[in-house]
């Protein structure tokens, strides 16, 4: 079996590349091969609207089973590709089945990090990563009532406050001084935390957790260092991914962090791509530092990269990034990467609930954090592609829109 472009990936990066061929007018063969069951879904909803039984999984299909049809996109689901032959240009299944390609483009995200401690391979300790944890987890809610989520990055907290609203107690465990801590300034963390314990979510901070307990081979409680037992009879391990790249690395392709790839998304294996979560690249939204994104933004505007190196319209992948995080009622929007940055400024007030935080970097606005506040986070996004200096009292001052400011 052989197919023109391999996709091995079933997430937002491998569907948007296919799509984008299409639309590319590439007429070749075109497959994805994913994992999981299902066909290409959304992501981000998992912990947000199909966790909270807002969406159904039919309306976070990314496209219909019609739509992959009638592009004649062949979709090879359940299935994992465990290596990669460059030379002889196919992959092998775990099934034993060997696919050839004449372009390979890799979109495989990654898996949950577990936490390397005792316990915490017990029955009733979960990640967030696919519909197949989220759905165990509901199946196991009836029979909870407390509960602890280890990390308070996004899925950590978009999880408590959901369980939150099920009337579950919910303890959040943060090893570091803050939330948010790797992708926000202390202004958003602080905020989110104080909203996070006035819905009843008891959020801890610089914790170190010994070992899970339990009986029978199911999780009872988190054991902090100093002793303390969190009763818990589910335990959600929010604490990022690892890059689903061994096969690529054991096939010679560079890459420590990720699987590196050039400014068209492509690695050091002749026409292996990669895209997504599992691809570390030069940012230049990061003064051109080697980093991965986790976002739906940067794996569809990597694939829409691909497409159209495959298609001959090559362009370099040269996109701002950004984020979002719905919990509660807030509407968080990130532009940008405050990473590095040395001043912010507050533009509106978090008592309101409803502000914002500019990080600057030598003068130069580099991201916007946006809470219930589109238009800063739309124009935000326009100064920051402008790398635009703005005095600060006047980022501050909200009477006068972002777009409406002078800039030097």
């Amino acid at each position: 079996m052989k197919f023109d472009v391999l996709i091995v990936g079933a997430g937002h990066g491998g569907a948007h590349n296919a799509i984008m061929l299409r639309q590319n007018k590439f007429e070749g063969s075109i497959a994805i091969i994913g994992d999981e069951p299902e066909i290409p879904y959304e992501r981000p909803p998992l912990s947000k609207e199909y966790f909270s039984g807002e969406r159904s999984f039919e309306r976070i299909l990314i496209r219909p089973q019609s739509f992959w049809d009638d592009r004649q996109v062949t979709m090879m689901t359940g299935q994992r590709v465990m290596s990669v032959n460059p030379a002889a240009k196919s992959v092998t299944t775990k099934g034993g089945e060997i696919i050839e390609y004449d372009k390979l483009v890799w979109s495989t995200g990654g898996s949950p990090r577990a936490l390397p401690l005792p316990g915490f391979e017990m029955a009733g300790v979960h990640g967030v990563r696919t519909r197949a944890d989220v759905d165990a987890i509901l199946a196991e809610l009836d029979d909870v009532t407390d509960m602890v989520i280890v990390g308070g990055g996004y899925i950590g907290l978009e999880a408590a406050a959901i369980l939150s609203k099920f009337g579950k107690n919910v303890v959040v465990l943060e090893a570091l001084d803050r939330v948010l801590a790797r992708v926000a300034g202390e202004t958003l963390s602080r905020f989110y935390e104080t909203e996070h314990r006035v819905h009843g979510v008891d959020v801890r901070l610089s914790q170190k957790i010994a070992e899970a307990v339990g009986e029978n081979g199911r999780v009872t409680g988190v054991k902090l260092a100093d002793g303390t037992i969190i009763p818990a009879q589910l335990v959600i391990v929010g604490i990022g991914i690892i890059p689903a790249v061994q096969a690529l690395i054991a096939a010679g392709a560079k890459g420590t962090n990720g699987v590196d790839v050039d400014p068209y998304c492509q690695t050091s294996l002749p026409d292996v791509y990669a895209i997504g979560d599992c691809a570390a690249h030069a940012n230049d939204f990061a003064d051109g530092a080697i980093i991965r994104l986790e976002s739906v933004q940067n794996a569809n505007d990597q694939a829409t990269t691909v497409a159209r190196a495959i298609c001959g319209a090559a362009r370099p992948y040269h996109a701002i990034p950004w984020f979002w995080s719905n919990q509660y009622d807030l509407r968080l929007q990130t532009a940008g990467l405050s990473i590095g940055h040395d001043d912010v400024v507050i533009r509106g007030n978090p008592d309101k609930r409803r502000f914002s935080v500019i990080y600057l970097k030598q003068g130069r606005i580099t991201a916007v954090d946006a809470v219930n506040s589109v238009k800063d986070f739309v124009q935000g996004k326009q100064l920051i592609v402008k790398n635009a200096a703005i005095d600060k009292a006047q980022l501050a001052n909200t009477a006068i829109q972002l777009k409406e400011m002078t800039t030097s």
